[in-house]
């Protein structure tokens, strides 16, 4: 069965999904720019976590996921963005040394990672240190600041309304960020991880 999604850069909605297709008996086999095809499988068989790695380098992506792969874990390379052309250079200054300069050879169009775990039930969890966890949502907020500055700026220099939108759906991007990540330094205060 293939469907057709995009979910832009709302990856929990992205694994809610992938999770209910699970819940119904469909586990993930392959991924495409809007696709996403499945096969039967027990309902709830299988679990799926979203992972961004838009800011690692080549090396360091394929890395991670082949660590994943040691794990047990089933991987897919997904696009965060829609981008219809062949030959694309894109630069990520917040990315790490390496993947500053993203291109179609590197991680261009690879900016996630849909990792699936066979259901044990035990809850899905990549990030499981409070360190690990807090550093994975830092990462998440680079991207969006980094929009966020550059609207402001442009929007301010240039007097112009298209930047003050491309400003607020920044402020959208971070607000939910930043809620976890308060919501994480409130557990970390009284829970132990």
């Amino acid at each position: 069965m293939k469907k057709c999604r995009y979910f832009a850069g709302l990856l929990k909605s992205q694994s809610d999904w992938l999770n209910k297709m699970a819940d119904q008996g469909y586990r993930l086999i392959r991924t495409g720019k809007l696709e996403y095809e499945f096969e039967p499988c027990p309902p709830g068989a299988y679990q799926y976590q979203v992972e961004y790695i838009g800011d690692k380098s080549m090396q360091s992506a394929a890395d991670y996921a082949a660590f994943l792969e040691d794990c047990g874990y089933r991987v897919f390379y997904k696009n965060l963005n829609l981008n219809w052309s062949v030959g694309k250079v894109v630069a990520r200054p917040w990315a790490e040394p390496g993947g500053r300069i993203a291109t179609s050879e590197t991680t261009f169009n690879r900016e996630l990672l849909i990792v699936e775990k066979k259901n044990d039930g035990v809850p899905f969890a990549l990030h499981t240190t409070y360190e690990d966890t807090l550093s994975y949502y830092r990462r998440l907020r680079k991207p969006w600041l980094y929009l966020l500055l550059v609207s402001a700026v442009l929007g301010i220099l240039m007097r112009s309304v298209v930047w003050a939108v491309f400003g607020l759906i920044a402020l959208a991007g971070i607000l939910p960020i930043q809620i976890a990540l308060g919501k994480l330094k409130k557990s970390s205060e009284t829970k132990e991880w």
